[in-house]
This record gives C-alpha cells, sequence and structure tokens, in this order.
C-alpha cells in the first residue's frame, strides 16, 4: 500500500488549530472565570523569538503562563506572540504553533501534549534492524497530558 492516512500529522494540525481558536477568542475577549494557561514549547525551533536572558535560562525548554498579567496577545496560522512579565520587565514572546509542546487549562482539567521525534532519533529509527522485539512510537502520537500535577490540594 503505497498511500496511507497520517493520523499523527492530522491530529497535531487539528489540536493546534484549538489552541489556535482558544487563544484567539481571548485575544479578543479576554481570559473567562477561572481559565489560565501552561504552555510548554521548544525554545530551539528556529522561529521562537525571546530575549536572550531567558533563552540562556531556558536552552531547551520553556513553560509560560497567561492568566493575570499579559498584553498583546496576537495570534496567527503559524503561532502566537504574547507579551509576559517576568520579575516587573515585559517581555514579548514569539511562539510558533510548531514548538508547543503542551498546553494545558488546570481550571477545567484539559491538556494536550505533542510528541516530537528529533531528526537524530528519526535517523536511529531507520537505521533500526526490522526484527526489533519493540515497534517505535509512532511519528507524531499525541496525548492527554496528565493535570495531577496542576492540581490544588
Amino acid at each position: 500500500m503505497a498511500r496511507s492516512i497520517d493520523y499523527g500529522n492530522l491530529m497535531h494540525r487539528a489540536m493546534r488549530s484549538l489552541i489556535q481558536s482558544v487563544l484567539e477568542d481571548v485575544g479578543a475577549n479576554g481570559l473567562p472565570g477561572a481559565h489560565h494557561f501552561f504552555i510548554t514549547f521548544d525554545t530551539t525551533h528556529p522561529d521562537v523569538a525571546i530575549a536572550d536572558w531567558l533563552k540562556a535560562r531556558y536552552p531547551n525548554e520553556m513553560t509560560i503562563v497567561i492568566q493575570h498579567w499579559f498584553e498583546n496577545l496576537d495570534v496567527t496560522d503559524d503561532g502566537f506572540s504574547v507579551t509576559l512579565n517576568f520579575g516587573n520587565q515585559p517581555e514579548p514572546l514569539v511562539i510558533p504553533f510548531d514548538a508547543v509542546r503542551t498546553f494545558v487549562d488546570p481550571s477545567v482539567e484539559f491538556g494536550l501534549r505533542f510528541e516530537s521525534h528529533t531528526d537524530d532519533e528519526d535517523e536511529d529509527d531507520e537505521d533500526q534492524d526490522d526484527e526489533d522485539d519493540e515497534d517505535p512510537p509512532p511519528h507524531g502520537a499525541a496525548e492527554v497530558v496528565s493535570l495531577d500535577k496542576f492540581r490544588k490540594q
């Protein structure tokens, strides 16, 4: 069978579209009720734009919280930009949707996690012997994030 349905990439696209819609609504109308977001993203993504001091502090991954204070939330088809406060210092951030690893709204126990594989891991998968006992995880698999660590005690 030469052609197959790439459910992993289709699911990622749908999940990113959901995040885009939510952020567009928040940008236009503000956060309703107790909603707030924990967004973890890959700081090594070439289209991420953050201050040098944040990049030095978070060289691989960073989690931001969109809750009480944020400004300039602008959402495009490719990602979003927002200004957040870091120790009374406003910092603009540009985050492409492709860089997002997790999106969690603990107020309603909702979360998304994007699985990703680096190029090195993909090359290793290609070099593996076909007779391996374990199947490699499917490329583009998506899972729901466990919200236990975000629950109030």
